[in-house]
């Protein structure tokens, strides 16, 4: 009987611990193991000491206490000595601590929208091509899902319903420099704020894609929790400490904003994450393996809830081309980004037209024509009637928010008249949707 009731004590941590599953820490994912695979009663020495220490990133906050920042409270969080101390940690590669414990640190937070989106677009989907209840072909996945329709929303969005992975296919072996937005939304149940949330698997080992837990070296994985209004960054090196930044996530939570925008850029190793139109992670040591990385999206919520995606556009980020419009006479972006069916410019345009304007700027003589060009979705006229307000769209927004005089500017629009790709793939249509440059 005591033998019993001595075993029953030493079980109650790990009842504990399985009940919350915590993504950053080595020795939690250890607990989880253990748990599920019936737990092994021989313990690692010492590990009931560091289970003592282990507390969750996603507790249940107190809601007397909890309330939003203000712009002041913010700053100071950014520009705390901490805060400092750990990104410079970050930038010198210092990851390990005395002891050999994975370092924990804080990633500041910017409002700067920054964000260029890469020119050359490799994969885009919106699932308008499927019917509703259909999976995309294009996806692997352990889980389920099903393309849905949502109220309120425009288009069509992918439901990932189950905790599980879900593999685009067609993003293969990641190039140095590139970007990869998304919009993202919560349907149905609060998602709880215990398990790892939603995230995104950046592997060298492809045969890791199929995870949304325990992964193995040579993956970094960036987290992104509405439940729990946080963002996590965690790097699994091989042959070396784990490393994590942490940051509070008020853009994207089912307490308030359910939907968001998720914007991410690598340039080599650097890893950048904006969430609407807040950058919340810089991270120049993200992608440290010199290995190929694929991508995976994958979900783990406590509570039933449907996670939804579309517009997903995955392009090439490379050299800075705007000198083509001196030297070559013309310059084509993709990165100018308006609304469905109208000639409104999307935020995250800005960078792009600023480059342009500064070009235009340092070459004060030089006049251009802005033409722009639309996909074959809808009629003739309307296409070339909708490029032509974007075209003059454009020479507004570089007229009265750059100061580029209006009369070195000419517009016009060829609709779907003149396509760079064939329409017959998203990926061509979200290629012709485009603004062209020529020097007169």
């Amino acid at each position: 009987m005591k033998t019993k009731i001595l075993f029953f004590l030493l079980f109650l941590p790990f009842l504990a611990i399985s009940q919350v599953i915590n993504p950053k820490e080595t020795a939690k994912r250890k607990a989880e193991d253990r748990t599920n695979s019936g737990i092994d009663r021989t313990l690692d020495k010492g590990f009931d000491k560091v289970e003592e220490g282990i507390g969750s990133i996603f507790k249940k906050k107190d809601k007397k206490s909890k309330g939003k920042k203000s712009d002041s409270d913010s700053e100071n969080d950014v520009n705390s000595s901490d805060d400092k101390q750990s990104n410079k940690e970050a930038e010198t590669g210092n990851n390990q601590s005395s002891n050999n414990k994975p370092i924990r640190k804080s990633t500041t937070a910017s409002s700067k929208f920054d964000f260029e989106p890469g020119q050359k677009v490799l994969y885009y989907d919106d699932f308008q091509r499927l019917n509703i209840g259909d999976f995309p072909a294009e996806f692997n996945s352990n889980s389920s899902g099903e393309v849905v329709s949502l109220s309120g929303k425009e288009g069509k969005w992918l439901a990932m319903t189950k905790n599980g992975s879900f593999v685009p296919e067609s993003i293969k072996d990641l190039p140095e420099n590139f970007t990869l937005e998304f919009e993202v939304g919560l349907v149905g149940e609060d998602p709880g704020n215990n398990y790892s949330g939603f995230g995104l698997n950046f592997s060298t080992d492809k045969d890791a894609l199929l995870k949304e837990i325990l992964f193995p070296e040579g993956t970094s994985v960036l987290y992104l929790h509405p439940g729990a209004d946080l963002a996590m960054v965690q790097v699994l090196p091989f042959g070396s400490p784990e490393v994590y930044n942490e940051i509070p996530m008020p853009q994207w939570s089912s307490k308030g904003e359910t939907f968001a925008k998720v914007s991410i850029w690598r340039q080599k190793g650097r890893l950048r994450l904006y969430v609407n139109e807040d950058k919340l992670v810089d991270m120049p040591r993200f992608f440290i393996e010199n290995k190929p990385y694929n991508v995976a999206f994958f979900r783990r919520f406590f509570e039933d809830c449907e996670l939804v995606m579309t517009n997903i556009r995955f392009a090439v980020a490379g050299e800075d081309n705007r000198s083509k419009l001196i030297t070559e006479g013309r310059f084509v972006t993709n990165g100018i980004l308006f609304d469905v069916n109208s000639d409104n410019i999307k935020p995250e345009s800005g960078v792009v037209l600023r480059d342009i304007a500064q070009t235009l700027q340092e070459n004060p003589t030089v006049r251009v024509k802005i033409i722009g060009h639309t996909d074959s979705d809808g009629s003739d006229v309307a296409n070339l009637t909708l490029s032509q307000k974007r075209a003059a769209a454009v020479k507004n927004a570089l007229n009265n928010f750059y100061g580029i005089d209006a009369n070195r500017m000419e517009t016009d629009g060829k609709g779907e008249s003149d396509p760079a790709q064939s329409n017959n793939t998203t990926e061509g249509k979200a290629a012709n949707r485009r603004v062209e440059f020529i020097k007169l």
